[in-house]
């Protein structure tokens, strides 16, 4: 790892070396990862590796250059777009400017190094998705107005992710939510670098994907969802458009058809996948575990084979998620028959399959599955067992404990929004007070491949509804997937979120009041 104190060397020598009496050093403050920093008023959230500040800040000029280097082009444009949103600004690209964008090998993946001094901005990465991160961390520094003009802290940074799975997932079943909802919480998570979105695009309540030669899913199946109000849907199309704004925000969509429990809107749609020939009315409730996909059925097989390889030629991220969760009507025989099948089916789409821990029944996983831990912190009953099971097959994990980042459950028992069945509810403090290598004993930091933050929607509406459960909570996830083990006490965490508001307000993205914080 790259000390923070070896810019402190870099910073003396220089001094020495123009003379400077090393008195001047003093007002300088080194952040190793977590201390804290009499100097430091603008916090980045996930905190950085490593960061050291100066006094003063520089005043950006109302007539903006960007210099981009080949190849940086597309995060140059987002730069200047969201420098030029805040007003007061007019950025352009130029081939000299007081804010530079260079890509150089050498640096960690998705890592960034960035300078902030009297002569500008220098953001270097050696890939495209390192300087992105890096503009977030310059749209968190900011601070200013529209009418007195914007700054950013003097400052070197060296940053770059804990783990390479970085994710929030998102419930459209239960509620159905449209291509620009999606879009904005894409807009909206990525300020905190994070780098994934699992959809979960099927359930009881609604399916909510077209798929070619099976009409009914969505003519039929999507009409519905929790409480009644009608449903919805995402053509081939709204998928693509998704998938394509994702991928310019550096987000990798996760697609999730859950199996083969959750079906039954797809059981609604097509009586023949019953095993009886009987289609069951579409549901409006949020019971879990009362449908099956017939196994024993050879169209069950044929359907699946279609609906997977579809969603896997429209999705050009490496990730194919098929559930496995919560199949309570499934015999247990049965069920470890469907999942050894259906995820062979999924992994010659060419993907690699994702399935919820429960899928660690089985011992016939295709080399490399991963599995996302649902439990709590501290495992219950199998799941530790379970979650294992895909590190023998030579897989990794994604932990998204449900007491700790379950985004769904409520803030306290005054919410309005949300459930409380994982020992809910969830405080601020709670959702980061937990850390990632000690969640399933037996592993080793290598075989985790993120953390993720699932929304699920039994409650949830609207676009505002989404934000004020994700955020601040979901700034504990993305601090435990990108940040060093070390990670700051809670009330260090809890003045970064407060910054954080801060940042959330001035770009209109809703959030919740959380206690334990001194909001601004």
């Amino acid at each position: 790892m790259i000390r923070s104190r070896y810019w402190l060397l870099v910073a003396i020598g220089i001094l020495a070396i123009s003379g400077v009496v090393l008195a001047v050093m003093i007002p300088l403050a080194v952040t190793p990862y977590g201390a804290k920093m009499q100097s430091q008023t603008l916090t980045v959230t996930p905190e950085p590796v490593s960061r050291l500040d100066a006094p003063g800040s520089w005043m950006l000029p109302t007539s903006l250059r960007i210099n981009a280097a080949s190849g940086s082009e597309q995060v140059a444009q987002y730069l200047a777009d969201t420098l030029d949103a805040l007003g007061g600004l007019q950025t352009s690209l130029a081939s000299a400017g007081e804010i530079s964008l260079s890509l150089e090998p050498g640096q960690p993946s998705e890592g960034y190094s960035l300078s902030i001094g009297q002569s500008g901005v220098n953001l270097s990465a050696s890939t495209e998705s390192g300087l992105f991160w890096g503009v977030q961390t310059l749209r968190q520094l900011l601070s200013g107005s529209k009418s007195e003009g914007w700054s950013l802290p003097n400052t070197k940074i060296i940053d770059y992710p804990r783990f390479a799975y970085r994710g929030a997932m998102l419930d459209v079943a239960r509620h159905f939510f449209s291509v620009d909802v999606v879009k904005k919480y894409i807009d909206d998570i990525v300020l905190l670098k994070l780098n994934a979105l699992h959809l979960h695009l099927t359930d009881d309540q609604g399916w909510r994907i077209a798929i070619n030669g099976w009409p009914n899913l969505t003519d039929y199946g999507a009409k519905t969802q929790v409480d009644g109000g009608g449903g919805g849907y995402y053509s081939q199309a709204d998928y693509k458009e998704i998938v394509d704004y994702a991928a310019s925000r550096f987000v990798t969509i996760v697609p999730e058809i859950d199996l083969p429990g959750h079906t039954n809107a797809a059981l609604a749609s097509y009586p023949e996948l019953n095993c009886d020939g009987k289609a069951p009315e579409l549901y409006e409730g949020i019971k879990v575990g009362f449908s099956s996909l017939c196994v024993d059925k050879e169209l069950t097989y044929e359907f699946l084979q279609d609906v997977l390889s579809q969603i896997a030629k429209l999705t050009p991220g490496p990730y194919l998620h098929i559930g496995g969760d919560e199949a309570l009507s499934t015999p247990e025989a049965d069920y470890l028959k469907f999942i050894a099948r259906v995820s062979k089916i999924a992994s010659e789409t060419g993907k690699t399959v994702i399935g919820w821990h429960e899928m660690g029944k089985s011992k016939e996983l295709p080399e490399g599955t991963i599995g996302q831990y649902w439990s709590f912190t501290t495992p219950r009953e199998d799941a530790a067992e379970l979650a294992r099971q895909f590190i023998s097959s030579g897989g990794k994990l994604i932990l998204s404990p449900a007491n700790a980042i379950y985004l769904d459950i409520k803030y306290d028992e005054s919410s309005q929004l949300g459930l409380v069945w994982a020992d809910g509810p969830t405080s601020l403090r709670r959702s980061y007070e937990w850390e990632p290598l000690a969640v399933v004993p037996g592993i080793e930091e290598s075989q985790i491949l993120g953390v993720e933050a699932p929304l699920w929607t039994e409650t949830v509406k609207t676009l505002s509804d989404i934000e004020t459960m994700a955020f601040p909570r979901i700034a504990s996830a993305a601090q435990k997937a990108w940040s060093p083990k070390d990670q700051a006490s809670f009330d260090a965490f809890a003045k970064q979120v407060a910054n954080l508001g801060t940042v959330l307000e001035r770009l209109g993205i809703k959030f919740e009041k959380a206690a334990g914080v001194d909001w601004h």
